[in-house]
């Protein structure tokens, strides 16, 4: 998924990890939002009624979308969480979380709106997975959540209309990815309801990591008449959920505000008697808030606050599986050539960026899919990045090496010194960490290429607009793990992909990973991946990873029971404030 902050790597063995981290296509390509959005809902909900008890949290500024479908964001994902549930979930396993000082557990997967499965492997190959609901699962108007429901909800999210970035998400599912190219109706796609409390889905091969994809934003139920209103995320009074909370509040730019879903089977056990999300941008003001006691969690704070925070002890970091990255438009000049692109990419010092600027343990990185990714081997062997190796040494020790390569690679694309490079733009959402990266990369330009980087920040949700829609030269990226696979890293580079925000296009990564994805080998597929990597970072340079992620947050004395996923989540649905 598509992050907003800084973050990293370590896994925990005791995880089946599986994010959601990056979803998509929002409705706003702007900052603005119906005016349906700044409504409260007519009533609060029952449920626990402590006052005391409600948590206030920053984790980004306004989100570009709160469809389960559509979104394509960590911000996102996590406020989707509390408010939707799949038929996978995940819980608090009741261990410590490593670095989080007893604040904070690691989640891990269980049951959601299932109470189980079966599963069976067909003589043509393919898997079935039958489903069985709970009894009494309810959405938030006390409507029951049916089979039907999912069913119609994977279908929404495949159908081309829809336009999802995350549609490849269940490209695994039959007649899926025949849908998408608009081959075949939506109604043909795999998946079934015999009767509303059995939910069927056949997989075209058997993916180790299918249960994290039910776990998955994406894969949220969505009612179909409440989705045709296509305002339905703005106001309360429409946005129908079936999650432990659900919204009685939003206020553009300003919060969201989540009370207990009265109707949710497990709204007995749940903390907080109201959770509200702040949306901010202003690094300054979320750590001012949290000293002042307004907010009891903050992901963010200013990076020269950093260091202190850490040596204090207040500033904890946890593990975190992605990859904080660059991209470049591979569809327009100069960035449509492959030495300019690798040129750029030598010319970064890593060290120096995450020993300077970010200095909250990040690893530099030496490929695109970061260390703690299981490999063939699974939990117990080498992880993928140490299997793969480095596409470039990354430290202080070959950068000077990694220099001279880049300027003579720019003078064979017809560039020495930087002679007749046009001005280009690097693109970054607001936010004091990303523009102090961002002033290190256009120095490291300036002095090792001799060419001009102009900068140009965007408020959060208009910053994925205009880097999806291809309008830029180079853009800031980050990237988490949907679920402990290589291919939650290398599928979003398929040729069209919603999440292609570089515009990559190389038929033969695509049929790489195509391959991969059929084989039910897992020597055989862990290798194709490789290959494909091999081909976007060691051929094409299409990517331009900085450093693996860490998690960093600072979470108020006074409150316990939060638990995360180094897919990037934090819950706090069981938190208790005292």
């Amino acid at each position: 998924m598509k992050k907003t902050k800084l973050l990293s790597l370590l896994l925990s063995a005791a995880l089946v990890v599986g994010l959601l981290a990056g979803c998509g296509n929002g409705t706003q390509s702007s900052g603005e939002t119906p005016d349906a959005q700044n409504s409260q809902a007519q009533e609060t909900s029952g449920g626990n009624e402590a006052v005391a008890n409600e948590i206030t949290v920053n984790i980004a500024s306004e989100p570009q979308t709160i469809d389960p479908a559509l979104n394509s964001a960590v911000d996102g994902a996590i406020m989707l969480s509390h408010m939707f549930e799949g038929l996978m979930r995940w819980v608090d396993s009741g261990t410590e979380t490593p670095g989080s000082d007893g604040t904070c557990n690691n989640a891990e997967l269980s049951y959601g709106q299932a109470e189980s499965y079966d599963k069976v492997a067909n003589d043509d190959g393919t898997v079935t997975y039958t489903f069985h609901l709970r009894d009494g699962i309810k959405w938030s108007d006390g409507q029951d959540v049916t089979a039907g429901d999912f069913v119609f909800a994977w279908q929404r999210l495949v159908t081309p209309e829809t336009a999802a970035d995350y549609n490849y998400m269940i490209d695994c599912v039959v007649n899926a990815n025949e849908i998408m190219a608009g081959e075949k109706d939506p109604s043909e796609l795999g998946v079934s309801a015999p009767d509303d409390k059995t939910f069927v889905v056949t997989i075209t091969s058997d993916l180790p990591y299918f249960t994290e994809i039910c776990a998955f934003p994406a894969t949220f139920p969505v009612r179909s008449d409440v989705v045709s209103n296509d305002q339905w995320t703005y106001s309360p009074d429409t946005y129908i959920t079936n999650g432990a909370y659900k919204m009685t509040s939003r206020v553009t730019n300003s919060e969201i505000v989540m009370e207990p879903n009265e109707y949710y089977y497990g709204v007995d056990t749940l903390g907080p008697s109201k959770i509200t999300f702040k949306l901010m941008d202003d690094a300054n003001a979320m750590l001012s808030g949290f000293n002042s006691g307004e907010l009891d969690f903050i992901e963010n704070m200013p990076t020269d606050e950093v260091a202190g925070l850490l040596a204090s002890g207040d500033l904890k970091i946890v593990d975190y599986i992605g990859t904080y990255y660059v991209c470049y438009q591979t569809q327009k000049a100069p960035f449509d050539d492959a030495r300019v692109r690798k040129a750029f990419t030598l010319a970064i010092d890593r060290t120096y960026i995450v020993n300077e600027i970010t200095q909250t343990g990040q690893v530099e990185a030496g490929g695109f899919v970061p260390a703690g990714v299981y490999d063939a081997a699974g939990a117990t062997g080498d992880d993928f990045r140490t299997v793969g190796g480095d596409y470039y040494k990354p430290t202080d020790a070959d950068y000077e090496a990694n220099c001279e390569e880049a300027r003579a690679l720019l003078a064979e694309a017809g560039y020495p010194n930087g002679e007749d490079f046009p001005v280009v733009t690097y693109l970054y959402n607001t936010d004091d960490s990303h523009k102090a990266v961002a002033e290190a990369l256009q120095n490291m330009w300036q002095t090792v290429l001799g060419v001009t980087v102009q900068l140009d920040n965007q408020e959060w949700a208009t910053f994925l607009q205009t880097r999806k829609d291809g309008d830029y030269s180079i853009a800031r990226n980050g990237w988490i793990a949907d679920y402990n696979d290589p291919m939650s890293f290398l599928d979003m580079w398929l040729t069209g992909g919603g999440n292609n925000d570089a515009q990559y296009a190389n038929s033969e990564y695509d049929s790489l990973i195509q391959a991969a994805k059929a084989s039910a080998d897992p020597a055989e597929r862990m290798q194709l991946m490789h290959d494909a990597e091999d081909i976007i970072m060691g051929q094409d340079y299409a990517l331009c990873p900085l450093y693996f992620y860490t998690q960093k947050y600072m979470l108020a004395d006074n409150v316990s029971g939060m638990y995360y996923t180094p897919l990037g989540f934090f819950f706090f649905d069981h938190c208790t404030k005292s």
